[in-house]
């Protein structure tokens, strides 16, 4: 989809915001009705809080725009697939749809370490997409890492 593309760029845009200030290059963007509500990147080193991932960020401030929790009608778009907390955090406001750009398969709860579909018992199963700016993101992210190995 065109308006996939167009917001995960917005994502990118934020992925390349966290690098520039030495955090894990990875950005997400909220969307309801066409209307961008939050948009953020990864803030862990800065805040020095372990909760502070791009997609709890964009979380709180949609919540805080729309003055509720329940987010069923708005679709997220993250450069990375969520790890396990922020899936937790995105079944837990109802998020209608989750779009990330590449598997994480190391941490990403969505569907590489963990398959989530196969989770019984949830109240909430967003629509999921992936792949949508995957190599720019991916490229985005070996680089950092690439860096951060390089000046040990």
């Amino acid at each position: 989809m065109e308006q996939d593309h167009y917001y995960m760029e917005l994502a990118l845009e934020e992925a390349r915001l966290a690098y520039q200030e030495d955090e894990v290059p990875i950005g997400a963007v909220i969307v309801r009705n066409g209307e961008v509500l939050a948009r953020d990147h990864n803030r862990k080193e800065r805040d020095q809080n372990a909760m502070h991932h791009a997609e709890v960020m964009v979380i709180q401030e949609a919540v805080r725009k729309l003055g509720t929790w329940h987010l069923e009608d708005c679709d997220l778009y993250v450069t990375l697939e969520p790890c396990l907390m922020c899936t937790g955090a995105l079944i837990n406001s109802r998020i209608r749809r989750i779009i990330f750009a590449a598997r994480d398969p190391k941490g990403g709860a969505i569907l590489s370490s963990l398959l989530l579909s196969e989770v019984r018992n949830l109240n909430h199963h967003p629509e999921i997409a992936e792949g949508i700016c995957k190599d720019e993101s991916s490229r985005l992210l070996k680089d950092y890492f690439k860096e951060k190995r390089k000046n040990k």
